[in-house]
């Protein structure tokens, strides 16, 4: 959730940690700090808000130092202050965290006990304390870091900063992911390789429980059990143009026209062009599988909901579809012959990899659909399936969604071939409709100034009704989401034959009520709950294709028109009117659509 940087370098480690700062903003942006060591002496700097305003700060009050460690923080414990911001400092040691220390206010009795002193509501700087005491105690600061890591209980990556120790940063982490990078005669930490890049292409991933003594001459790491491990160096490549803007207002434009291309990529990798057939990176056979059991949060769940369909309709096959949150606690039966498949953006939510561990031992299978190919959850499971959206910076998902989309499609196609119930003609009809998807969607990006316009009217509304049947249920789900998520319009979707079970008492003039309704199977039934709002005037925006736009007639409020297509692939093609008019929505109200309020990208706690 906070993103956490360190250097050790030749360089002066303010700049640095800042810019690597900016690349790590998208998982929390409350409050910001750093502190360096130079001439022994550790310093640091704090400012509530967004980075720019520690940046401000350290014209004014810089820091020197050649080694550092930064912080940009999402609140959990203690409201966004200078006070609750990162680093936090106890004496001679500076500590910055991303997780939840569960058991500290056990340990922060301890320490009143010892007669510590707290300044803050947060749970972090009991890690400090603890350390200080160690350090007052006589121990070194490397066994200082490791006594008080072996005290800490919860989810956590921790690095430590020590003064009069200008050659050593203490990292570790346990659920929380964290990153060691190498340079020449310099090193670094990062909660993920996004914050490296710059800096280095070759990283080491700390895996649970692992604890590290990082010097310029490099890292020695110490496993949970304490014994000298050794873990694989990796080359990340990361182009450094897919965490910039490239000039567009705010990323999550950019990501949102960055789809074709990304979807592009993946079908390559999925239904290569000289085969119709799907190719996984590893073998999987679902000719035997009895049930199919989907797990995430957010909008990965969302995709998942999708794909249930798909799963049931194409390959016949039984699928249970959770929230990781529910599900870890529900600790549903796990069946023989079940294959268990979580979906994550960052391969590190919280739930959804504690959910995970849960299936490990039970489920004949772990799949996962990640983006982080080196992601915990990725690490942990049997095989995973990359997505190849590339780094998405955007708080609200968009080319993740559709690459989940695809990428989930394609294996919905692969279990129907495995159990028989797709033929090698209909197959490659599936492949041809794929293929054609990047076009497709380019065709849906032109539609960006209706989709504005309409976005216009909306943004009066103070509640907005999403309806969609089938296919397009799950994407109304998704749609409110994304409208919630940035322009804090209150916003819910329902199946289209909800209405009448209560929620059509809402309609009245004032409403929106944005209809998902391509040609389909299910078109007529669709049309009926729309004339069920237009007879109580509500403001049907429906997004159709020329066809669908045709039979509704002219009584409709706003239409946004798409290209035919598919019907099983309409999911992944009308994601984009939904991103577009919650996007288009949010800059509208003015609101942060990058950063919204409360939110970070990626949620690593509970």
């Amino acid at each position: 959730m906070c993103g956490i940087v360190g250097v050790l370098g030749n360089h002066e480690a303010a700049p640095i940690l800042v810019e690597a700062l900016k690349r790590l903003e998208y998982r929390g942006y409350d409050s910001a700090g750093i502190a360096t060591v130079n001439n022994g002496a550790l310093r640091r700097r704090r400012a509530v808000g967004k980075l720019v305003n520690l940046s401000d700060l350290l014209v004014h009050e810089p820091l020197a130092g050649k080694a550092g460690i930064g912080h940009t923080r999402w609140a959990t414990h203690g409201a966004p202050s200078v006070s609750n911001a990162h680093p936090h400092r106890a004496g001679a040691v500076a500590v910055v965290h991303n997780g939840i220390i569960e058991n500290y206010k056990e340990l922060r009795a301890e320490l009143l006990n010892c007669g510590m002193e707290f300044r803050t509501e947060t749970d972090t700087e009991t890690v400090a304390l603890m350390t200080e005491r160690y350090l007052k105690e006589g121990h070194s600061p490397v066994d200082a870091a490791f006594k008080t890591l072996d005290q800490l209980e919860g989810a956590f990556a921790l690095a430590f900063l020590f003064d009069g120790e200008e050659d050593l940063i203490i990292a570790a982490r346990k659920g929380s992911p964290l990153a060691i990078g190498h340079g020449d005669g310099e090193m670094f930490v990062g909660s993920d390789a996004i914050a490296l890049a710059p800096l280095t292409d070759r990283i080491t991933y700390l895996e649970e429980g692992d604890r590290a003594v990082v010097t310029r001459a490099g890292a020695e790491i110490r496993g949970a059990n304490g014994e000298l491990v050794n873990r694989e160096t990796k080359t990340i490549q990361i182009d450094a143009t897919q965490v910039d803007k490239g000039g567009h207002k705010h990323f999550m434009a950019k990501e949102i026209a960055e789809q074709p291309h990304v979807i592009a990529e993946a079908i390559r990798h999925y239904l290569p062009v000289e085969e119709d057939a799907v190719r996984l990176p590893g073998e999987v056979d679902f000719s035997n599988v009895e049930r199919l059991t989907m797990v995430a949060c957010g909008t990965a769940y969302y995709a998942c909901v999708t794909a249930k369909y798909w799963f049931e309709q194409i390959a016949r096959m039984p699928v249970e579809v959770d929230i990781a949150s529910e599900f870890r606690y529900r600790e549903p039966p796990i069946p023989g012959n079940t294959l268990a498949l979580f979906v994550s953006q960052s391969g590190e939510t919280a739930d959804t990899l504690a959910a995970l561990r849960y299936c490990q031992e039970k489920a004949d299978k772990i799949l996962s659909v990640v983006n982080v190919p080196e992601s915990s959850i990725a690490r942990e499971s049997d095989l995973a399936l990359p997505i190849f959206a590339g780094p998405e910076i955007g708080v609200a998902s968009t080319k993740a969604f559709t690459c989940q989309l695809t990428v989930l499609l394609s294996l919905a196609l692969k279990a129907a071939c495995d159990r028989g119930h797709l033929s090698p003609e209909e197959m490659a009809d599936y492949a041809t409709a794929i293929r054609g998807l990047p076009n497709v969607m380019s065709a849906a990006l032109e539609q960006n100034e209706a989709i504005r316009q309409a976005a216009l009217k909306v943004s009066e509304a103070r509640d907005v009704l999403f309806l969609g049947r089938g296919l397009m249920f799950p994407l109304a789900l998704e749609g409110a989401l994304k409208l919630k998520e940035i322009s804090y319009i209150h916003a819910e979707a329902y199946a289209s034959g909800e209405l009448k079970h209560g929620p059509i008492a809402l309609i009245d003039k004032n409403m929106p009520v944005v209809v998902l309704s391509p040609k389909d199977t299910l078109f007529d039934k669709s049309v009926s709950n729309m004339q069920e709002v237009l007879a109580r005037k509500g403001k049907v925006l429906m997004i159709s294709d020329q066809d669908g736009i045709d039979e509704a007639g002219d009584d409709v409020w706003c239409a946004i028109r798409m290209p035919r297509i598919k019907e099983a692939l309409s999911p992944i093609l009308y994601a984009i009117p939904a991103q577009l008019l919650a996007y288009h929505t949010a800059v509208a109200k003015g609101t942060d659509v990058d950063q919204p309020r409360n939110l970070a990208k990626s949620v690593t706690v509970e």
